[in-house]
């Protein structure tokens, strides 16, 4: 049985400024409808078959408590450097110190691409207008058993 993760809430104030944000990275508007409290918009980035749903109540979660979102890219410089051609408020390319996965407190992260520039474990970061947090994650090779 295949099962795809579709989408993902992503609780925010006001959908219409969230929506302009996304709109702005080059994300594509799949929806937008209802009014007020009832009000979402689907957001899908370029070739993502996962998309973000953006609304006041479609969760208890409040707005910019979404943390460690993570968007993969095949060359994080090239993505930063366009993220911040488009206004967006990007850290600097990092690295977890002792290896993995970066903290979401920003502790333990080391300048700079991986060592050898290992796939997986390069990234920067930024936040949507509600303070939720994304990573950007350079993937070049997948791991063995991955598709794509």
């Amino acid at each position: 049985m295949d099962m795809k993760l579709e989408f993902i809430v992503l609780p925010v104030a006001d959908v219409g400024r969230a929506k302009d944000f996304y709109k702005a990275l080059g994300w594509r508007e799949d929806i937008d409808v209802g009014e007020g409290e009832g009000r979402v918009a689907q957001m899908t980035p370029p070739r993502s078959d996962c998309s973000i749903m953006l609304g006041p109540s479609l969760t208890t979660a409040a707005p910019g408590s979404m943390q460690g979102l993570y968007l993969v890219v095949d060359d994080i410089e090239a993505a930063r450097a366009e993220l911040v051609g488009r206004g967006v408020d990007v850290s600097e390319v990092f690295h977890a110190a002792g290896g993995g996965l970066p903290l979401a407190n920003a502790q333990g992260r080391a300048p700079g691409l991986a060592p050898d520039r290992a796939s997986y474990f390069s990234f920067a970061s930024f936040n949507d207008p509600d303070g939720n947090g994304w990573f950007l994650q350079e993937v070049t090779t997948r791991f063995p058993g991955r598709l794509w």
